[in-house]
C-alpha cells in the first residue's frame, strides 16, 4: 500500500457503474473435474448466478479447490461480473496467477500484493492478498476468499472489514478452507452459513495421518540447533528416500541455525552430497519466491521453513516433518494444513508426516482426530 498516515485523504469512485465485458466462453481449461469436485463446482455456480450473499466451501487439503472455482468464475464472466480472488498469503497469489491466467487466457487479470509490479487494479478479474482489499469499495460482484481461516485474516479485524467493503451490496462471498475456525463451524451447525463439504482429494486417496515421535531430549537437541536423534534414524531408514523433505520449525532463528548444523551433520554422514541441498526460508526472506520455485524444480533435497509454507503451496512428492510440534505456534489448523502438504500428486499420493515432540498437545491430538474424521467421511477406514 505504501506509507499512509491518518490525515491523508483517501478517495473512492462515485461515478456511474462500470460495464464489464460479457465473455461467452472465457474458460480455456481443458481438465476434468471428479464427481465430488463437480458437485462443489455446481453449488458455487448456483450461488454466483442467484446472487447468494455467502457460502463456504469446506474441502480437504489437496481436494483441488482452485479447479472447483472454474465453472463459477466462468458463469460470473458470462454475466459480465467483476471478480476478486483474495488470499491472506502473497505466496498463494504468486502461485495462483499463472494458473488462472492459463485457465482464463482471454480475460484481463491482475495480481496485487506487497511488492507486485501491478498497481492499477483495473482488471475485470483481480487476484490479491486480503490486505490489498483496502484499495476497494463496492467494486466486486463476486468475492472469493481463499484460506479464510489463515493468519492474519482471522486475527486482524481490519481484513474482514476491507473484504466486506470491497464487495457490492448484492454481491456474493465464497469462502474456501480446509480447516474452518470454530466461528464458522458453529454457523454451519446452526445452518446460518450455507456450505458444501468435499471430503476427498482429487486423486481419490486418503489424507496422510501424522505419526507422533516422542523425544524426551528434544529441548537439549534444540539448544544445539539440531533435530532429535529419532529424526536421523527415520531419515536414514525412510521408505522413499527420493522424496524431498519439507522441514517445519517454529521460529526463524531456529530455521537459520538448524540449516547450518543439519547441513554439517548430513554431509558428515553421507546423507547429502553438497551444502546447497539444504535451504531455509521464512516470511521476511527476500529470496523466498526463488527458493520455493527451486524446491519445486527439485534443485534441493530439504527445505527448512517456518509456518509461511503451511498452506497454499503444492509440491509433487514430499515427506513432511515438524520439529517441536508441541510449540504453541502450531495450532490445530496449522498442523492439519502442514500434514496436507504430503501426498498431493496422483503420481505419489502418499507421504510420511512426522510430528517430533516432547509431549502431546491438545492441538496435535485434535489435528490427527480431524484428519482421521475427514478420511472416514471420504469413505476410508
Amino acid at each position: 500500500m505504501g506509507r499512509i498516515i491518518e490525515c491523508e485523504p483517501l478517495y473512492f469512485w462515485n461515478g456511474p457503474n462500470v460495464n464489464w465485458p460479457i465473455h461467452e466462453s472465457p474458460c480455456s481449461w481443458s481438465g476434468q473435474l471428479t464427481d465430488d469436485q463437480q458437485r462443489a463446482a455446481d453449488r458455487i455456480s448456483t450461488a454466483i448466478v442467484t446472487n447468494e450473499k455467502e457460502m463456504l466451501v469446506w474441502a480437504v487439503c489437496g481436494a483441488g479447490k482452485t479447479e472447483m472455482l472454474f465453472p463459477g468464475i466462468t458463469e460470473a464472466l458470462r454475466l459480465g461480473k467483476r471478480i476478486c480472488l483474495a488470499t491472506p498469503r502473497a505466496d498463494v497469489v504468486r502461485e495462483l496467477q499463472p494458473r488462472l491466467e492459463q485457465a482464463f487466457s482471454e480475460v484481463s487479470i491482475q495480481a496485487l500484493y506487497g511488492g507486485s509490479e501491478e498497481k492499477k487494479a483495473t482488471a475485470q478479474f483481480i487476484i490479491a492478498t486480503t490486505h490489498q482489499l483496502l484499495r476497494f469499495k463496492q467494486a466486486f460482484d463476486v468475492m472469493i476468499i481463499d484460506e479464510i481461516d489463515a493468519f492474519p485474516y482471522h486475527a486482524d479485524p481490519s481484513l474482514p472489514f476491507s473484504a466486506n467493503r470491497a464487495i457490492k451490496k448484492d454481491g456474493t462471498n465464497i469462502y474456501l478452507t480446509a480447516t474452518p475456525r470454530q466461528k464458522h463451524r458453529i454457523q454451519i451447525a446452526r445452518k446460518k452459513l450455507p456450505h458444501i463439504f468435499v471430503p476427498i482429494r482429487f486423486h481419490g486417496r486418503p489424507l496422510p495421518v501424522p505419526i507422533f515421535k516422542m523425544c524426551s531430549s528434544l529441548k537439549k537437541d534444540l539448544k544445539k540447533s539440531l533435530p532429535p536423534k529419532a529424526f536421523f534414524k527415520w531419515y536414514k531408514q525412510r521408505e522413499r528416500p527420493e522424496r524431498q523433505l519439507l522441514f517445519f520449525v517454529p521460529t526463524i532463528t531456529l530455521a537459520e541455525k538448524m540449516k547450518a548444523e543439519l547441513t554439517i551433520r548430513l554431509l558428515n554422514e553421507g546423507l547429502i552430497k553438497k551444502e546447497s541441498e539444504i535451504v531455509f526460508v521464512h516470511a521476511s526472506d527476500q529470496d523466498r519466491t526463488e527458493k520455493v520455485n527451486q524446491f519445486r524444480q527439485k534443485k534441493m533435497s530439504i527445505l527448512i521453513t517456518t509456518t509461511i509454507l503451511e498452506r497454499g503451496v503444492t509440491f509433487p512428492s514430499v515427506d513432511v516433518v515438524i520439529v517441536d510440534a508441541g510449540n504453541r505456534i502450531f495450532d490445530e489448523a496449522a498442523l492439519v494444513q502442514i500434514a496436507g502438504r504430503a501426498g498431493r500428486s496422483p503420481n505419489d499420493p502418499t507421504g510420511d508426516v512426522l510430528f517430533f515432540h516432547d509431549g502431546k498437545t491438545e492441538a496435535m491430538v485434535q489435528a490427527v482426530k480431524s484428519i482421521i474424521a475427514m478420511n472416514k467421511r471420504g469413505g476410508f477406514r
